[in-house]
Parts: C-alpha cells; sequence; structure tokens
C-alpha cells in the first residue's frame, strides 16, 4: 500500500521504570522540583477543587515569566492511584520550552480530599476548578488551555473536553473513552484488572460509598444491577459525549498499547473515527501505560514527544509537520512505524479462515489458552518479544476447539481488528467462550496474537444462535511457514466466567450462515 514506515527506538528498561513510578519514588523530578532552576520554577499548592474539595497539586511556571506575558496552558490530572509527583518531569520540560503546567492529584486519591468518584461529574468539574485557579494564579493564556494525562487523567482528559470548551487541545494517553466497552467488553467482567484497579484505590485513596457499589455488583456478577454498572460505566466514557466534544471542537491526540490488559485499543480507535475535529490515533507495543512511563522519569520518549509535538502545534500555532502526517500511526512488535489516513485504512483487505463442522467444547476447566495475566505478559511481550504461548497440538480437544489455516508460503502481516462469527448452542442458559487468535510455528507452538471474551444470559438451551464479537486490535507479522489457529474455550484467568457446573459449548457452521474467523491484513 505504500504506508511510510521508519524505525524507531524502542524502550527499555520499562519494568524499572514501571516500578519506580508505581512505587511513587520518582527521584529525579522530586530533586528538581525543590527550588527553581535556571529555567523553571515549581510549587506545591493546594486547589480548591468542586465544591471546594481540596486537591493537592504542583504549578511548573517557565523562568522568564513576568507580568507582561501569557503562557499557553496544560494541566494533567493523575492516572489512578499516582501521587501528585507523576508528571513532574515531563512537566518541567513542557514549562521549560514555555508552558504554564498544572498537575493535581484526582480526588480521593493521596493528599486531595473527597472521594474516588471514577470520573464521576465531580472529577470533570474539578478539572474546570483547576483551570480557573491557573487562570487566576498564573501566566496562563485564557485562550490557549491544553489537556493531558495517563490512564485516569486521560479519562478525565476527555471527559471534561466535553464540559468545557475553554479546552482546545487534549492527549489522552493508554486511557479509555468507553468504560464499559474497556472492562465488560462482550458482557464479560474483566476480573483481573478490576481487582487491580479497586485494590490499588484502596490503598491510596478513599473510594465513594457508589464506587463500593458498583464495583462489589460487578465483580460479584450481578446481573440484577447490571443495568445500573452499563449506565454507571456510559456516563463515565467521553463516547457517550461525542456530540458534546464534537461541537467544542479540541484537537485530540490518543495513543494506547496493542496489550493494554485494562483499556484494550478497540474502544480507542472506535472513538477516534467519531471524532470530527483534528485528531490523531497512535498504537504501539505493550501493555498499560507502559510505552509512555520512561517520559515520567525524564528519559527519552516517543509517546511523550509526540504529546509535546501535538500540544506545540494546536496551542502554540507551531507549524511543525504533524498536521501533514498521516494521523493513525501504527508501531508494529518490530519497532517499525506505519502511517494512515484513517483507522478503517489499516488493514488493505481480509483473509478468512473457515471454522467449518461441529466441534463441542466441555466448560469450567482452563484448557491452557489464556490470554496471560493482566500487566505482566505483556510487559514481559513488550521485552522479550515473546507473547503467552501454548502447543497448539497438545490442547485437550474436550475443552478447547481449534481451526487453523493454511501453511503461508509468505508473511502474513495482521493489522486491525479480528472478527468472529459463529453459531453456539449451550445446555445452559448462561455461558462464557474465550476466543484466541495463535500465530503457530512448525513445532506447533502457538504465540498469542490477540484474543477477547463473550459471554451469554438468558439462552434457551439447546437452542443455537448467532455470535459476532470482535477481538482486540493488534498489529502482529505472521512469519512465512507459519499458520495461524482460532482456539476457543470457556475460562481465562483475566475474565469472570459464567458456565454453571456441567456446561456444553457446541459451535457449528450452519450451511446458510457458515461460521469463520475474519483476520485484517496488510499488503
Amino acid at each position: 500500500m505504500g504506508h511510510p514506515r521508519r524505525r524507531l527506538r524502542t524502550s527499555t528498561a520499562v519494568a524499572a521504570v514501571s516500578a519506580a513510578v508505581l512505587a511513587g519514588t520518582v527521584a529525579g523530578p522530586v530533586t528538581a522540583a525543590h527550588g527553581t532552576t535556571a529555567s523553571s520554577t515549581v510549587r506545591f499548592v493546594e486547589i480548591p477543587g468542586d465544591g471546594g474539595t481540596p486537591l493537592a497539586a504542583n504549578v511548573v511556571v517557565p523562568g522568564d515569566a513576568d507580568g507582561g506575558r501569557r503562557y499557553p496552558l496544560v494541566v494533567l490530572p493523575t492516572s489512578w492511584s499516582m501521587p501528585q509527583v507523576e508528571y513532574l518531569a515531563q512537566a518541567k520540560k513542557l514549562a521549560d520550552s514555555g508552558y504554564v503546567v498544572l498537575s493535581y492529584n484526582s480526588r480521593g486519591f493521596w493528599q486531595s480530599g473527597g472521594e474516588i468518584e471514577v470520573a464521576g461529574p465531580p472529577d470533570v468539574a474539578d478539572a474546570s476548578k483547576a483551570i480557573d485557579w491557573a487562570l487566576a494564579n498564573t501566566p496562563a493564556d485564557p485562550e490557549r488551555i491544553g489537556m493531558a494525562g495517563i490512564s485516569y487523567g486521560a479519562g478525565i482528559s476527555l471527559l471534561a473536553s466535553a464540559h468545557d470548551d475553554r479546552i482546545k487541545a487534549v492527549v489522552a494517553m493508554s486511557g479509555w473513552a468507553d468504560l464499559v466497552d474497556s472492562i465488560y467488553s462482550g458482557r464479560t467482567q474483566h476480573t483481573q484488572a478490576a481487582t487491580f484497579l479497586t485494590g490499588a484505590g484502596y490503598l491510596t485513596g478513599r473510594p465513594s460509598d457508589e464506587f463500593k457499589e458498583i464495583i462489589s455488583g460487578f465483580l460479584a456478577s450481578d446481573l440484577e444491577k447490571e443495568g445500573d454498572m452499563i449506565a454507571w460505566g456510559k456516563k463515565r466514557s467521553a463516547a457517550t459525549h461525542i456530540d458534546r466534544i464534537n461541537a467544542n471542537g479540541p484537537a485530540i491526540m490518543l495513543g494506547n498499547a496493542w496489550g493494554d490488559s485494562i483499556f484494550p485499543p478497540n474502544q480507542y480507535a472506535d472513538f477516534y473515527e467519531k471524532l470530527t475535529g483534528p485528531k490523531r490515533l497512535e498504537f504501539r507495543h505493550g501493555d498499560h501505560a507502559t510505552p509512555e512511563m520512561p517520559g515520567l522519569l525524564g528519559l527519552p520518549n516517543d509517546v511523550w514527544n509526540s504529546a509535546e509535538r501535538w500540544l506545540d502545534h494546536h496551542l502554540k500555532g507551531e507549524d511543525n509537520g504533524v498536521d501533514r502526517e498521516q494521523p493513525v500511526q501504527l508501531t508494529d512488535r518490530q519497532g517499525d512505524q506505519e502511517g494512515y489516513p484513517d483507522w478503517k485504512s489499516v488493514p488493505s483487505g481480509t483473509e478468512r479462515i473457515a471454522l467449518n463442522g461441529t466441534e463441542r467444547v466441555l466448560a469450567n476447566l482452563d484448557s491452557g489458552a489464556n490470554g496471560g495475566t493482566v500487566f505482566l505478559s505483556s510487559i514481559f511481550d513488550q521485552l522479550t518479544g515473546l507473547p503467552p504461548t501454548v502447543s497448539v497440538p497438545l490442547l485437550p480437544d474436550w475443552y478447547s476447539a481449534v481451526w487453523k489455516s493454511e501453511r503461508y508460503a509468505t508473511a502474513r502481516q495482521v493489522r486491525g481488528t479480528v472478527k468472529l462469527h459463529t453459531t453456539v448452542t449451550s445446555n445452559r442458559s448462561s455461558g462464557t467462550f474465550v476466543a484466541h487468535l495463535y500465530d503457530v510455528g512448525p513445532l506447533g507452538v502457538g504465540r498469542l496474537v490477540t484474543h477477547a471474551p463473550f459471554s451469554f444470559h438468558g439462552r434457551t438451551p439447546g437452542e443455537a444462535f448467532g455470535v459476532d464479537l470482535e477481538l482486540f486490535s493488534t498489529a502482529y507479522d505472521v512469519p512465512a511457514g507459519h499458520r495461524l489457529a482460532l482456539v476457543i474455550d470457556t475460562v481465562d484467568p483475566l475474565y469472570a466466567e459464567h458456565n454453571p457446573f456441567g456446561a456444553k459449548l457446541a459451535f457449528s457452521s450452519p450451511a446458510g450462515d457458515p461460521s469463520y474467523a475474519e483476520v485484517p491484513v496488510r499488503d
């Protein structure tokens, strides 16, 4: 297709960086922040949030600031469970280049007051209050305001852009646009991810009663409260407010990792396609927040470099070429970058793996095919190039169903979203299955390419029904001589299981409605 490809430096020591940041040490930025440098000044302050709730914050101002000059403002809400010093290294870098930067601890965490609202209305209002404070207490320019953040900070920034039209640019890294689709995709609870976030929230903050009730019902798979949980999540999703965001027209850059085990990439890609203003989408190899983590310690980092270029163009008016590049930028496992005009142009075609015949699977036992462990598996893959693996020929056929493509004579570049269409029959009214796509070498060892869960409820036992499932988007090169294998089983440690004891699932391919896995490929 002639898309440009260029070699990028891959980040190193990601595990060490992640450990340091999660521990809240951030020794380098803190040392620099204790006084005035030659180029910028840092102050630790307390600012009033919504309803007067005190928010612990720090503000970094250019060293040449005087009473007559105004600077573009960037507001940075902290990530989930992170201390207020999270962004200091990047805040100082931005201030040195001519920004006023205000970072604050999201309400309910660490020294900030209030309770954890999970990007609820008080969190969105806090963002506007932070802007108010900066305009009143710093040389910030009211016409040039941006927001940025990682994870929780990204979600709050996107939501704030729907409710505050002063925000002209947003950089949302490793965040969510659809909270429901992120942790409840395929109507299946992402239990490892939700448990990790909940535990971190209790350790570093004060969960609100509403959050406690919602997460309790979610982890307990309380279907009677499903409607309330979905409504709660939709309220906290930028995708719900897409019309307001488009009306306000901020320039939005979205960045995420292919293997993000908290907020999978599909929901960002779907949201990106619905944006009508200036926009950019970047996907890289790694797990949740790992692509941008080194930048938090002031190390060279492609994500933060791209973020600064985006802010420079849209807040400073710099002609740095970011508006002339292909707006969709994908980095594959080898560190090669590809540019596309939009998300739908990512694959140049599709190939189908026919899911012929009828395969029957016993439930309640993990066959060995699974998505790994939240954070750890994708981080290990990022560092070593080794995703979760399984011996496909040794998978027990009574607990798994396997279909294979032909062996490829030439390499296949899988790009985008794999789609599964199949017909399911269960002897129970509820159930769960997980579809895994593997790259299988000559010795039968399968490397995980992508996967996704699916659950159903209220079905008539013995009655067939159709299923369409999107697996998590990916960029993966299948070597020549390998083949792809779709593996379906009923248990994956990442997800809740809704298979009653003794459940059996059958996957068939009716003549009038054949089953298949549609694989997006790039020429």
